[in-house]
């Protein structure tokens, strides 16, 4: 349908009416210092008919001492099918921040099976900005969902998966987080955690592949990524608990890369005490 992962505001506004359109607000408040929502408890504001996908206390791994894993398959299928969603729905997701957590739930959909999903570039800001319509509550899906998750192991790995890709020259771990924590020079947000990164990563902050709240044009991505691994690598993303390293995979599908993956545990995992070797 569209040879890009991404939509704007006027491809949205086009196809609002389309029968087998979705549209799913994913956000999730920021904790990465210079990223805000535009919503608050006092003032939220949604596209209207956006229903909510809710990754990180909902459709997630329940139980689990890391942040919103991704659940089982079956776990999933019943979440989405709450929402309406339908196999053939072509899903629109989006965030309040612009491109910040929304990439996530592009990728889930993905590793479920589903390839109809799309993120809308520069989300519920962008949106605003175009001077469309919102509206102050998200919707409820009038009926069921007949989705079928059909899992995709490699979409997202554990760190058993990164631990063999730190000596595996045919895989390339791109960190987003910021230089400080990559280096340690900065401390983890999170107690207990380590410092520094996994031997052989490379630090590509997200938010460089990012411009006033919208993905960079595909130039750029190539140019920034291929300076950091080729398309012929696998490339795995990690961040801080697997929110923003699917920026990342975005901007990698965006510059042509299709051998990506997510390290779902990120650093909230890797950084714990234990036998996992970080590079200080």
């Amino acid at each position: 349908m569209i040879d890009s992962a991404l939509v704007d505001v006027n491809w949205l506004v086009e196809h609002f009416q389309d029968a087998e359109l979705v549209i799913l607000d994913a956000s999730v408040p920021p904790v990465v210092p210079g990223f805000e929502s535009i919503n608050s408890e006092k003032n939220f504001a949604a596209i209207p008919g956006a229903r909510c996908f809710d990754y990180d206390k909902e459709v997630c791994k329940p139980d689990s001492s890391l942040p919103h894993m991704m659940p089982s398959p079956e776990l999933f299928q019943e979440k989405v099918r709450e929402i309406g969603v339908n196999r053939d729905s072509i899903i629109i997701v989006y965030d309040d921040v612009g491109l910040y957590a929304s990439p996530r739930a592009w990728w889930m959909f993905r590793a479920m099976g589903h390839d109809q999903v799309y993120v809308l570039n520069g989300g519920l800001p962008a949106w605003i900005v175009a001077g469309q319509a919102t509206v102050d509550a998200l919707s409820s899906a009038e009926v069921q969902g007949d989705f079928e998750a059909e899992e995709r192991n490699n979409l997202f790995c554990d760190f058993n998966v990164v631990l063999a890709a730190t000596d595996d020259k045919a895989s390339q771990i791109i960190d987003v987080r910021s230089k400080g924590r990559f280096n340690a020079t900065a401390p983890e947000p999170r107690p207990g955690v380590r410092g520094g990164h996994m031997p052989s990563a490379c630090n590509l902050p997200f938010a460089r592949v990012l411009d006033n709240g919208k993905l960079r044009d595909r130039a750029e991505l190539q140019q920034m990524l291929g300076e950091l691994a080729s398309p012929e690598q696998k490339v795995i993303s990690s961040c801080g608990s697997g929110i923003t390293a699917c920026v990342m995979t975005l901007a990698a599908w965006e510059a042509g890369y299709r051998q990506l993956s997510v390290y779902d545990g990120s650093w909230a995992e890797w950084g714990l005490p234990s036998k996992l070797p970080v590079i200080s």
